[in-house]
Order: structure tokens, then C-alpha cells, then sequence
């Protein structure tokens, strides 16, 4: 069996290679249908987990281990022995009238229990494949989500960028009228002029960040760009997170630290196959030897054991045991990785969900409210172009830094997700599928 999946993505359908490959046609992972349409996180992380070429490359290596574990498992072949003596020799032996020939077969037999230590250290070698095919699993789970809401967010830039040079459109066209009224000097509309081509930039690099972000998503499932129209999320959802040592309590679920459990398991069985390692073998063999001499038969048997005197597998025995010590060490090196990349990914997580909250609650109420003010202050003439612009980029930057938060703050979900394994039991919306968001 593979490994247990973590909760996380458990409910989509993951690749796993075939017990019976086929080379010369096409994977079952390949032939699945491409995304069409308006395209949900939900589809996004179903087509990667299906088609990720890196994640069936991790399950290929299951196979392999699986396949290592069959071949640990079977008895060395016996061995046929055929010899002839006394013949094509001169005098009494000139006319193979000497002749003696023997049939034999031999076959090792393995004390120690070799055999079954052998079997069982594969079968945990085989587990541990598991355990990086798990590890991988997230990985891409995490990466395609980081990417879909990537998309999210460059899908948002754009119509910031968008709506910025409508405006920058709307007050260039205003400011024009006034400078034929001759209420404004010509100054202010070469500076509307120069806000709008800049508007209108931004709005270009917007759309080649879109472009360039929806192949990064569709590159982990190895699709095209055109296969979906739009992203469809809400990154406008800022849920309450639990509290670091809430998420600490969860961390057993990684798959970086589950795995020390078979880790250990497979040190201890490399020892104690080494071990096994300095019982010598017994080679028993049997046959029939013909004797042309005298017209005769007889059976023959013997057997062979090497004799320990100087190879008792000393080395090798104490390199397992150094490799059981290291793996204390290597567990214990493990958790403090994961419980850092868990603090360092919970404090990106936590500041952008409180800049987020900022943002929403207080700068940009406060900076539409100003702008619409000053706006319709320059139409009455009681404010000048400056003060619009002013204005103006204080509330696109405002909007521009709640968007990159957003980002943050869902990619930093996502993050810490991978690590404890599971959801951080906050759904936002851009977990939703296409059916969900139809019912609304």
C-alpha cells in the first residue's frame, strides 16, 4: 500500500503509475481532458495532481522500490555443474576409456535469516518512497495553488491598471476642457497627459504579469495557456488564523517528519541484515558421476561454508550502527527544519493578514472617500489638478498594496498548509468549485 495521504487535497485523484507500464503508449495521466472555460482552484489542483510530470516521476520511483522489494524477497538460483575428467590424453587415457563425468547440482541456503531481513529492509525502503511521493504530493498541491492565486491576483492588477488609465483618461479629458475655457493653465494638461501614458504602461506590464503568471499555472500540469479563459476566486476573504502553537500541535502530519518513523524502522534493519551478514552460508551440492572405466555409477554430495577467520563483516556492521546513531541526529534536524520554515511561514502568513485587515478597515475607506472629495472639488473649481493626482495615486497604491496582501496572505495559507498537512480550517472562497459559485 502507499502511504497514507495527508488531509490536504485528499479528495482529488492523484497519479499513480501503473503496476504493468506500457512504454509505447501514451500515460493514463496525459489522455485526461484539458481545462476549458472559466477555470477554479479546485480544477487547477485536479489537473495537476494527474498530470504533474514531476509528481509521476516520484511515482515511478514507488514502482521501482516496489519492484526492488520483489527481488529481495526471492532464493538464490541453484547452480548446474557439469565436468568431465580423464580424457584426450595419451596411454591410458588416449581413447576417453578413463572418462569420469559428473552432473551436480548445488544450492546456497542462506542462514540468518538473510532472506527475510532482506525482504523486510527493502519493504521499508519501498515506504519510504511512499513517504517522498507524499512529500511531492504537497509540494505540487502548495505550487499550484501559490500559482492559481497568482493568477487571482494579476487578474486583479489588470483591472486596477485598467480602471487607473480610464481615470487618468477621464481627468486628462477634463482638464483639457477647462485649459479651452481657459480656467487651468496648459501646464496641467501636459502633467494629465504624461499621468495617463504612465497609467496606460502599467496597464501593459499588467497584462504581460497575467500572461507570464498563467503559464506558470498551466506549467503544473504541462498545458498551454490558452486552455481557460479566467481564474475563478475571491481573494477579497480574510478569514481569523489560529494562533502558532494551535498550528504547532498539527505539525506530526508532515510527511518530513511522519517518515522518521520507517527512517528509523529501515536503520535498524540494514543492522540487523548486517548482522545477519556474519553467519556464513552453506553451499549444499548433489549429483551422479559416471565412470566409463568400469561401467559404473555412483552418487556424489558435499557441501561448502566459508570459515570466518578474518571477514566478519566487522566494517559493515559498524557502519549501520553509525548510520542508526545519525538517524537520531537526522530526526531531530528534520524538526527543527520543518518547525522553522513553520514559524518563518506562519509570520509571513500572520503580517500580511493583519496588513490586509489594515487596509481594508482603515486606509482604504479613508483614501476612496478622499479622492471622491477632492474629485468633485476640482470639477467646482475649489481644488487644483495637483491635489487630484495627489489623490489619486493614494488610492490606486492603497488598492495596489490590498492586493499584493491578499496575495501574501493566501499564498501564506497555502504554505502553512504544506507543512501541518492539512486545511488551516479557514475555506476561503477561492477554494469553491464552478457548481458552488453557479448556486449563488
Amino acid at each position: 500500500p502507499w502511504a497514507e495521504p495527508r488531509p490536504l487535497g485528499r479528495e482529488f485523484k492523484t497519479y499513480q503509475a501503473p503496476e504493468q507500464p506500457a512504454p509505447d503508449s501514451p500515460a493514463s495521466h496525459t489522455m485526461t481532458v484539458a481545462p476549458a472555460g472559466e477555470l477554479t482552484l479546485g480544477e487547477a489542483l485536479a489537473f495537476a495532481l494527474l498530470r504533474n510530470p514531476e509528481l509521476a516521476v516520484f511515482s515511478w520511483e514507488v514502482r521501482q522500490a516496489e519492484a526492488r522489494m520483489l527481488q529481495a524477497r526471492l532464493l538464490p538460483n541453484p547452480e548446474l555443474e557439469v565436468e568431465f575428467e580423464n580424457f584426450g590424453g595419451d596411454n591410458a587415457f588416449e581413447n576417453d576409456a578413463a572418462l569420469e563425468s559428473t552432473v551436480a547440482l548445488s544450492q546456497l541456503i542462506e542462514l540468518g535469516g538473510k532472506r527475510v531481513k532482506r525482504a523486510r529492509l527493502a519493504a521499508l525502503e519501498r515506504d519510504l518512497e511512499t513517504w517522498d511521493y507524499e512529500a511531492k504530493r504537497l509540494d505540487v498541491l502548495t505550487a499550484t495553488t501559490k500559482a492559481f492565486v497568482e493568477v487571482l491576483a494579476a487578474q486583479e492588477r489588470l483591472v486596477l491598471h485598467e480602471e487607473l488609465a480610464r481615470l487618468a483618461e477621464q481627468v486628462a479629458g477634463t482638464i483639457s476642457e477647462r485649459v479651452k475655457a481657459g480656467k487651468v493653465s496648459p501646464v496641467e494638461e501636459t502633467r494629465a497627459v504624461v499621468a495617463l501614458s504612465s497609467a496606460r504602461i502599467e496597464r501593459d506590464r499588467a497584462t504581460r504579469g497575467l500572461e507570464a503568471s498563467r503559464k506558470t499555472l498551466v506549467a503544473a500540469w504541462g498545458g498551454q495557456v490558452g486552455e481557460f479563459t479566467r481564474a475563478e476566486g475571491n481573494l477579497d476573504e480574510i478569514r481569523a488564523i489560529p494562533s502558532l502553537e494551535q498550528v504547532e500541535q498539527r505539525i506530526s502530519r508532515n510527511p518530513e517528519l511522519a517518515r522518521w518513523v520507517d527512517e528509523m524502522a529501515r536503520r535498524q534493519a540494514a543492522l540487523d541484515l548486517e548482522k545477519a551478514k556474519r553467519v556464513s552460508d552453506v553451499t549444499l551440492s548433489g549429483g551422479i558421476r559416471r565412470f566409463e572405466e568400469t561401467d559404473d555409477n555412483a552418487f556424489i554430495l558435499g557441501f561448502s561454508i566459508p570459515v570466518p577467520l578474518f571477514d566478519r563483516n566487522q566494517g559493515a556492521i559498524l557502519e549501520a550502527e553509525y548510520g542508526l546513531a545519525k538517524a537520531n541526529e537526522e530526526q531531530r534536524a528534520a524538526e527543527m527544519s520543518v518547525r522553522g520554515g513553520l514559524a518563518e511561514a506562519y509570520k509571513r502568513l500572520s503580517t500580511a493578514h493583519a496588513e490586509a485587515l489594515a487596509l481594508k478597515n482603515d486606509v482604504l475607506p479613508g483614501a476612496e472617500s478622499a479622492f471622491n472629495g477632492v474629485e468633485e472639488g476640482y470639477r467646482q473649481g475649489k481644488f487644483g489638478y495637483l491635489e487630484v493626482l495627489d489623490a489619486q495615486r493614494t488610492l490606486f497604491n492603497a488598492r495596489g498594496q490590498y492586493l499584493e496582501a491578499l496575495a501574501v496572505y493566501h499564498a501564506g495559507v497555502a504554505d502553512v498548509e504544506e507543512i501541518i498537512g492539512e486545511a488551516l480550517n479557514i475555506d476561503p472562497p477561492i477554494h469553491q468549485t464552478k457548481e458552488s459559485n453557479d448556486d449563488e
